[in-house]
This record gives C-alpha cells, sequence and structure tokens, in this order.
C-alpha cells in the first residue's frame, strides 16, 4: 500500500505528528537497532579558549546517557554542585553522542571515571555554554533490517526528490522531545500550566502510555498508583531512577507537591513546559495540513521568520503576513530568506483570530487555556513567553550507503530539528489505520492563494512575539 493510504502509527499520533509529508512509500526499516547505529556530533562556535578563563569546556563522547544525568554524573564526578554544567544542545540517549559541556572551575586532572563517556577534549575558556549555543548537529544514522539495500536506496531517492519538491520536512518535535523512553513529559507540563501540581507528579510517576514497551520501573509505577504510599514506593521504585526517588523522599518526608517536584534539576522541570508547548506546536501542525494549508508557501493571517545568513532562525523575528505584504512576504520565502512560522505558545504569543493560526486558537481553547497560562502561576520561574518555528525543515544533502543489511544515513541538520523526524518519511511505518485523502492532497498553494476557509484581514497592530 502506497504512503497515502496509511496514517503514522498511534505512537507517532500521540505526540501530535500525524501525517507523512511525502506520499512515496519508502521502505520500512528499524533504526537505533544499537547505539553505535546512531551517531550525532554537535557542530558548535566552540566558546573561545582561554588560559586564564573562569570555565571549563568538556568535549565528551557518550553512549546510552540522558542529557540531565550525564550532566549531574559529571557533577558528581568533579564535585561540582548539581545544577553547575550547561550544554548547548540535548542529544538522544540511544546513540554515540559527542556534545559539549561547561562548568565555572579548572580543568580536571584526569578522565571521567563514567561507564560509556570518554573525554575528548577539555580547556579553560573565557565564557561558558549557553542552550542553544551550537548551531548545527551531524548525524551518521544506519537503517537496519533492510532486505535488499540496494534496491532500497532507490526507493529512498524516490522520497528524497517528493520532499525537495515540497520544500522540506516538516519540523515536527520528535519523540525524544517527550522522552524517549517513556513520553510523558509534555503531559507533565500540561498540568503544570493548568496549574495541577499533584496531577504533574503523578504524571511524572506513574503514567505509561499505551503502545510503549514494558520498563523495570513499570511495576513499581502501578504499585505506587494503588497505594500512594512514598515511603513504600521508595523501597520499590530501582535505584537507577534517581529523579522519581527524589521526589518520592520529599514526599515521604511530608513536604507539599510544590517542594516535591523542586526536587527534579530546573533544566528538567523548565523542560516539561517545552514539551507541551511542542505537543501543542506539533498539533498545530498536523492540523494545519489537514486543513490543506500550505507549509512550504505563507498566507495572510500568517506569520513568517527571518532566517540568517547562514541559514539559521532567530525565534523572534517573525513578521506577519497581510494583504499588503504578501507578495514579497512570499518572495522571502522563495528566495530562502524567510520560511513560515508556527507558534510556540507563550504569555507573549499574540494570535489572529482569522487566518491559519486561528487554528491555534482552536486548539487551545480545546486545552482550556491561553498565552497567559504560560506564566505558570504554580511554579512562576518556569515562564515561557514564547517563540517561534518553521514548519518545514529544507532537505539536508543526504549521502545514502548500503551495506549487507541496511542502510547509512550521513546528514546534517540545524539544531532544534530531529532526525528521527527526517528519516519517519523514508521509512513510513505502515502500522497506522488506513485513510483516504483526495487525489493530489495537500501541496504548495500557488503564490498568493489564500484557502477561502481563512478570509483574507489585515494584520494585527502589533507583530507576533
Amino acid at each position: 500500500m502506497t504512503a497515502e493510504g496509511r496514517l503514522p502509527p498511534e505512537s507517532d499520533r500521540a505526540l501530535g505528528m500525524g501525517f507523512y509529508l511525502s506520499r512515496s512509500p519508502g521502505v520500512p526499516g528499524r533504526l537505533k537497532a544499537t547505539d553505535e547505529e546512531f551517531r550525532v556530533r554537535e557542530v558548535s562556535t566552540y566558546p573561545r579558549p582561554d588560559p586564564d578563563g573562569p570555565f571549563t569546556v568538556l568535549r565528551l563522547e557518550s553512549r546510552g546517557w540522558e542529557q540531565h544525568e550525564l550532566a549531574d554524573a559529571v557533577a558528581r564526578q568533579l564535585g561540582l554542585p548539581r545544577r553547575s554544567v550547561a550544554w548547548s544542545g540535548t542529544k538522544d540517549r540511544r546513540a554515540v553522542s559527542e556534545r559539549l559541556f561547561s562548568y565555572r572551575g579548572r580543568p580536571p586532572s584526569s578522565g571521567l571515571a563514567l561507564n560509556g563517556v570518554t573525554l575528548l577534549d577539555a580547556y579553560p575558556a573565557r565564557e561558558g555554554l549557553v542552550l542553544g549555543h551550537h548551531y548545527a548537529n551531524a548525524f551518521d544514522v544506519r537503517v537496519s533490517g533492510v532486505e535488499a539495500p540496494a534496491p532500497a536506496v532507490v526507493a529512498y531517492r524516490e522520497v528524497e526528490s517528493e520532499l525537495r519538491r515540497e520544500g522540506g520536512f516538516p519540523n515536527f518535535f520528535g519523540g525524544q522531545r517527550f522522552g524517549e523512553v517513556r513520553p510523558v513529559t509534555h503531559e507533565v507540563g500540561r498540568r503544570l500550566v493548568r496549574g495541577d501540581l499533584v496531577g504533574a507528579i503523578d504524571a511524572y510517576l506513574i503514567d505509561r502510555p499505551a503502545g510503549v514497551p514494558e520498563g523495570e520501573g513499570d511495576a513499581a509505577r502501578d504499585a505506587y498508583g494503588a497505594h500512594r504510599d512514598p515511603k513504600r514506593a521508595l523501597a520499590e521504585f530501582p535505584a537507577p531512577y534517581r529523579f522519581e526517588r527524589s521526589i518520592l523522599e520529599r514526599l515521604a518526608r511530608g513536604d507539599d507537591p510544590d517542594r516535591a517536584l523542586r526536587a527534579l534539576p530546573f533544566e528538567l522541570r523548565r523542560l516539561f513546559v517545552h514539551a507541551y508547548q511542542s505537543h501543542l506546536f506539533n498539533r498545530y501542525l498536523t492540523r494545519r495540513h489537514e486543513a490543506g494549508v500550505s507549509l512550504a508557501r505563507p498566507s495572510v493571517g500568517d506569520a513568517i521568520l527571518r532566517l540568517g545568513r547562514d541559514g539559521t532562525w532567530r525565534g523572534q523575528d517573525v513578521a506577519p503576513v497581510s494583504t499588503d505584504n504578501l507578495a514579497e512576504c512570499d518572495d522571502l520565502v522563495r528566495r530562502g530568506r524567510a520560511q513560515v512560522a508556527g507558534p510556540l505558545v507563550g504569555i507573549s504569543t499574540e494570535l489572529p483570530t482569522t487566518g491559519p493560526l486561528a487554528i491555534v486558537r482552536e486548539i487551545l481553547d480545546g486545552e482550556g487555556i491561553g498565552p497567559a497560562s504560560f506564566g505558570v502561576p504554580v511554579a512562576p520561574e518556569l515562564a515561557s513567553r514564547g517563540t517561534w518555528r518553521p514548519l518545514l525543515v529544507p532537505l539536508p544533502p543526504l549521502v545514502l550507503d548500503p551495506d549487507a543489511s541496511g542502510v547509512w544515513f550521513r546528514f546534517a541538520l540545524p539544531k532544534g530539528t530531529y532526525a528521527t523526524v527526517l528519516l519517519r518519511e523514508f521509512l513510513k511505518d505502515g502500522r497506522g489505520p488506513p485513510v483516504s485523502r483526495p487525489a493530489g492532497g495537500p501541496g504548495p498553494s500557488a503564490p498568493g492563494a489564500v484557502p477561502t476557509m481563512f478570509p483574507a484581514q489585515d494584520p494585527p497592530s502589533t507583530a507576533p512575539s
């Protein structure tokens, strides 16, 4: 069955990834059969070395480490406070990842005694890292379990050609954003934004999404959901579940939900809110596509995001699209100087009442929230102003290398985009139910075309921010 005859699997749709943009069937295969088959390297503007600098920059290669857990482990190894280690970008657990960390202090005198971690470099610098310091990631990913690798490459090239005609691939947030082992971070964030601290803790400690393979701690999660005794749960949760145990320790000593949740690192708590914003963005992308509105070309009521000279985007550099500037905005997009954008909704997000972005209002209404909800009154330190994100990612150059039973994909992507989201277009997991779509389907609109369901309007008096 061709790709247009299937929806993505339920695991994708649960995270808001409700469609494939390409229709070519591709060839199914398996990702991350081993950590060695998914390799990622940060491409960064490295902090400048300075022998007298107050910071140390570490370049590490890791296998099987989640970002926050690795940062905590590095801090413990070096005798540093828990929150003292910073990083630029979050990497997959199930991967061989080359990434940067920094902290205030001198370089270590020896390597790091951590399983699966190799210290590649350590040097003093005048500045440390901040989130987003890097600008790209380079990937070497093997698709395994391919019965006929050489014909598969031909099929993959057909998908590639189609995506280039479409202007790129959908800029979904991938499963890693929501928890690679147990995708619940957005559910925790949803409850925080709604002001439900107890529900947020329950989601983190108990929730088990349907279809997720059983894990070591599932019996403990189920038991705690039944007995609600944090002291008993401490004896049941496995020792490696440090974050869960940190919350339970606070609850066991009688702390309220607010103090219990604060047992988690700030970066992880902030990730919960960001993951919820990401889930809403994915849903908007899917709803827009289902409505037949182009992801590649702007319509009146849209916003476009200007690109820097290096092709990267700055999340606040947006301009509203009006009847007066539609042709100009479309020209910028055609020339690769801007992209159509959607919001990661925050307290500063302003949404028009008509046009494509009205879909976002409908989604928020269905959630019972608005932009002001992202002030997160129950945890104001997690408040988010919001930002903007391109709807499509231009397809990078792809190197495809077949071997005896698989195909290696080699490419680079801008920071904030997901290799797994690109590759899902090529693998087309066929477990989703059949669907019926009109011939041709949604695609780029003709220049200046505005679907009748979104009447033209003047731009808002204040540009979205």
